[in-house]
Formats: C-alpha cells, sequence, structure tokens
C-alpha cells in the first residue's frame, strides 16, 4: 500500500516583500531562503453568544469571522553570493527594521594612520550606521568625518594601506514605519497543501550567537493565510494561486555559529571571553483590524520599539571586563558590536551604538565564574538604535 505522508524535508520557502500591505508580489527562484522552520497559526476569534435560544446547546458561530493569524520562521544564516544585491533574507530584515537597505559598492583605501578612522581614495558615499569590509573583517561607520573619511565602530586588526580594496555592504536601519512580506511556503508533491501568509510583518527578530549554526528567527504577524486547496480569487491581490518558481541550484554554505568577533565598551574592545549572545528586537506591533467593513488587517500599527542585548561571558582580570562592570553599575551607554562569520561574502554584522548594561548577574555554577547581562537596552536618538549589515 502506498505511502502519502508529506516528508517535512521537501519544503521550500521563499520570501518577497510587498509594495502595498496583504498584497502578495511576484517571486523568484533567487526569494528562496534556508528555512529551517516556519509555524503559521491562524485562529478564528469567535465571540460569545449571548441570544436567547431557550436551551443550554451552543448554537454556533456564523461565517466570515475575523482571524488571528501568527508565525514563527527560523532561518540560517547563508554565504552573500551576489553583492550589490539583497541577500535572499533581506525583505524580512527590512518587515523587521523598516527602512529601504542601504548599499555600499566598496572602494579604495587611501593611506591610514589611525586604526580608528577609515580613509577612502575617492568619496565614499556612506552615512552613520553602513558597514564596511576589509580582510573577512565587518565594521560599521560610527561618524562620517567628511566625504572621504569614516570613523570606524572598532579597528580592523589589520589596518587597511593605501591600494587595498574595502568590500561592498548592504545594511538595514529602523525606521518608523514598518515594510510587510509575502511567505511562500511549497511542499511535494505538488497536490499538497501550499500556502502563502501574506501580510507578514515581524513583531520579534532574534539573532543568536555561538549556537550551532548562525541563526535568524522572526516571528510576527500576517493578515491571512492563503491555501492552494481553499483559494479563491483576489485572495492577497491574486487572480490564482501562485505556482512555485522553477527550481534551480541552491547554495547550502551556511556559517557555523562560533565563528565571528564581539566588541564592547565605550573605546570597544574585543571580548574573546562570550560564550552566548542574543540581540532581540521587538516592535510592539498592532494591526488595524477592528475597523468595520473588513474581515482582515488593513495595515500595520507599530508601537514603541525595543532592542535588547544579552550576553553571557566569563570574568577575566583585565581592564575591559572591570570597565564593563564599571559601565554597567553607573549605568553609562557603551557600544554593542557583533560579527558573525569570518570571511568576505559570509559576513554579518550587528551594531547597537548606545546600550546601557546591565548589573552582571555572577553565576558560579561553572568551574569559572560566569556573568549573565540580561535585558540591556538599546537607545537613540532617532530610528538610530540598531543597524544590521551583510557583506
Amino acid at each position: 500500500m502506498a505511502c502519502n505522508y508529506i516528508s517535512s524535508n521537501n519544503n521550500r520557502l521563499y520570501v518577497g516583500l510587498e509594495s502595498n500591505y496583504g498584497q502578495v508580489p511576484a517571486i523568484q527562484s533567487g526569494n528562496r531562503i534556508p528555512g529551517v522552520k516556519l509555524t503559521a497559526k491562524q485562529q478564528t476569534i469567535r465571540p460569545e453568544r449571548k441570544d436567547k435560544t431557550g436551551t443550554r446547546t451552543f448554537g454556533g458561530t456564523p461565517a466570515g469571522l475575523r482571524t488571528n493569524t501568527t508565525f514563527d520562521l527560523l532561518t540560517y544564516m547563508t554565504g552573500w553570493s551576489t553583492p550589490n544585491t539583497e541577500p535572499v533574507y533581506g525583505p524580512l530584515f527590512q518587515a523587521s527594521l523598516g527602512a529601504a537597505p542601504l548599499f555600499f559598492a566598496g572602494g579604495t583605501a587611501a593611506a591610514n594612520a589611525n586604526t580608528k578612522l577609515l580613509s577612502f581614495a575617492a568619496a565614499h558615499g556612506l552615512t552613520p550606521g553602513q558597514a564596511v569590509t576589509f580582510g573577512g573583517e565587518l565594521r560599521f561607520a560610527c561618524s562620517v568625518i567628511d566625504q572621504t573619511t569614516i570613523e570606524l565602530s572598532s579597528p580592523f586588526t589589520v589596518t587597511p594601506t593605501t591600494g587595498s580594496p574595502i568590500g561592498p555592504t548592504v545594511t538595514y536601519q529602523p525606521a518608523t514605519s514598518l515594510a510587510s512580506a509575502s511567505i511562500f511556503d511549497y511542499w511535494c508533491p505538488a497536490a499538497a497543501v501550499q500556502r502563502v501568509l501574506c501580510g507578514a510583518a515581524v513583531d520579534q527578530m532574534k539573532i543568536n550567537i555561538n549556537g550551532d549554526y548562525h541563526e535568524f528567527e522572526f516571528i510576527g504577524i500576517a493578515a491571512d493565510v492563503i491555501d492552494s486547496t481553499s483559494f479563491t480569487a483576489q485572495q492577497g491581490g491574486l487572480a490564482s494561486f501562485p505556482a512555485e518558481p522553477a527550481l534551480q541550484p541552491y547554495d547550502y554554505s551556511i556559517i557555523p555559529g562560533h565563528l565571528g568577533q564581539v566588541w564592547l565598551g565605550t573605546d570597544p574592545d574585543q571580548f574573546l571571553t562570550i560564550t552566548a549572545a542574543k540581540i532581540t528586537l521587538e516592535n510592539a506591533l498592532d494591526k488595524r483590524e477592528r475597523e468595520f467593513g473588513s474581515t482582515i488587517p488593513r495595515c500595520l500599527a507599530p508601537g514603541m520599539r525595543t532592542v535588547t542585548a544579552d550576553l553571557e561571558l566569563f570574568e577575566t582580570n583585565d581592564d575591559a571586563t572591570r570597565g564593563l562592570y564599571q559601565a554597567a553599575r553607573q549605568s553609562s551607554p557603551i557600544a554593542v558590536m557583533l560579527q558573525l562569520g569570518q570571511q568576505a561574502g559570509q559576513l554579518a554584522g550587528v551594531y547597537l551604538k548606545s546600550v546601557v548594561p546591565a548589573v552582571p548577574e555572577f553565576d558560579d555554577s561553572l568551574t569559572r565564574l560566569q556573568w549573565k547581562l540580561s535585558g540591556s537596552r538599546a537607545q537613540g536618538t532617532g530610528n538610530d538604535e540598531m543597524y544590521v549589515a551583510f557583506g
């Protein structure tokens, strides 16, 4: 007897940015992401019936009630194979942060005597928060000195010399409004139920380091789940359910989770004692879903943004570690910069320019004293508390 179960490994995920909320965009094979898990849940909101029916039997609820749709998407970080384009999961970062990506095409270094400054042979066109790469390392421009010089978030291990190539990057930063995306969930065989989450908005984004592999997690709410079995015309602005793009060779070069760097402090030092770190972005999302005349949300309503850093590290008797403790006790802001990966084309970075570190919790359950700094919150002056870049 044939077995008709669907293998959970026969699954491919794609993501595309929506030009209008809840309107499903066209996708190509290049929109495929290295998905690990997608959990989507749709619940019907069933108000209590209070009419007097003369019986204790539930009389049912009408069709067309509002629904609430949530999702949790986990994806691996992979190599960035095509510079000057977005990485495949770029739309999810734009949906998390809001602003359109900023591209840096690369440049050529001029003479650099100061390790915290990077000078270019020509105008760089960078803005504060954008990233640059050199020698398998990624750094952010914490300030722009002039049209040919920037101040780096932390120095490169090797200072670029005259003529050194500075690599291309793409940088994502916060904005007041948020973008939305559609997530496509295709399965084999073709007769299985295929799905599209339209109007997907990211309420929480999590970036963990020192796991088995570098992973990005996106948790949020969607306008609707469209499926190939119950599809009706004009759902998500579609005339018909979208067919999966033709399969093309796919790059599975994922990045080990222990590769990277962490820089902390007012004058950042590299910390080699980090055992775990997590950056969390929360958008306090609400949906315009209670308005008359619609069964699905009309758009997004983001609230106050919260960006936090959780760090775990071994205490050592050095100036940098003592300085971190002092900053926590005095509630003095520090910069936090995480680099994921260690070679060009496989780099990601997170930069929080001003974080008030939490006072460390001492954990003496191991053979070495460990500190845990939980919920250290990032701050800024206006849509500048967090930057994410790839290079």
